[in-house]
């Protein structure tokens, strides 16, 4: 395949589309559940967007290559049995490199699974095209989820804690002038009403953009 065929107009806006203007998040209103329960701090959100990522990008190259042989009555069998072994390759290696994050993000590792996100690539991208458009639907509906969740862990751990990746970044002198931590920020409803904020604001500038 020529570079130029790799790169062209029509890849570019598959792997862009999701960044912005169709994010997974923020657009269709996927993967909610993610943001509820795995930002309240950035490093688990940054991990599980990066899981995600990954197992998707190679889950719809995986069915793109295999959507001619499979018969359409078990398709979602089998995107399930490809999605699962991805995400216990996934859990292992969390398990092996980064054990404390992996024991932060329990049981939404497993998840992953069933996320709307990924199987809604797998069924509506995967199966009508090739792996190389595939993979780049992928990446760019992961990167587009991920980025969502890191920014709400973003917040949420700077105004919950005062710290980014365990590390303090409001001096002590900010405490000392009367400023608190919000606990607020490190119970679930905080990251839906940030989500409902990131949702305002890129319609927001979306629309502003089209007029």
């Amino acid at each position: 395949m020529q570079m130029s065929k790799l790169f062209s107009k029509e890849n570019k806006e598959v792997f862009s589309s999701p960044l912005n203007i169709n994010n997974p998040v923020v657009v269709q209103v996927l993967g909610i559940c993610s943001a509820l329960a795995v930002t309240s701090k950035l490093e688990p959100a940054i991990v599980m967007g990066l899981s995600v990522t990954v197992i998707t990008a190679f889950a719809n190259v995986i069915i793109s290559l295999i959507r001619k042989t499979i018969p359409n009555r078990i398709r979602i069998i089998v995107q399930l049995v490809v999605v699962a072994a991805l995400v216990t390759i996934v859990s292992q290696v969390l398990k092996a490199f980064a054990y404390d994050v992996s024991v932060q993000l329990s049981v939404y590792v497993g998840l992953i699974i069933t996320n709307c996100i990924l199987m809604g690539r797998l069924e509506a991208f995967a199966m009508q095209n090739g792996p190389w458009e595939s993979f780049l639907d992928g990446v760019g509906n992961g990167i587009g989820y991920a980025a969502i969740l890191i920014l709400v862990g973003f917040f949420r751990e700077l105004l919950g804690s005062g710290c980014l990746l365990g590390i303090r970044v409001i001096p002590q002198a900010v405490y000392d002038w009367g400023y608190m931590d919000n606990g607020m920020m490190t119970m679930p409803a905080m990251s839906l009403i940030i989500v409902g904020c990131v949702i305002w604001a890129h319609r927001a500038y979306n629309d502003s953009e089209k007029k």
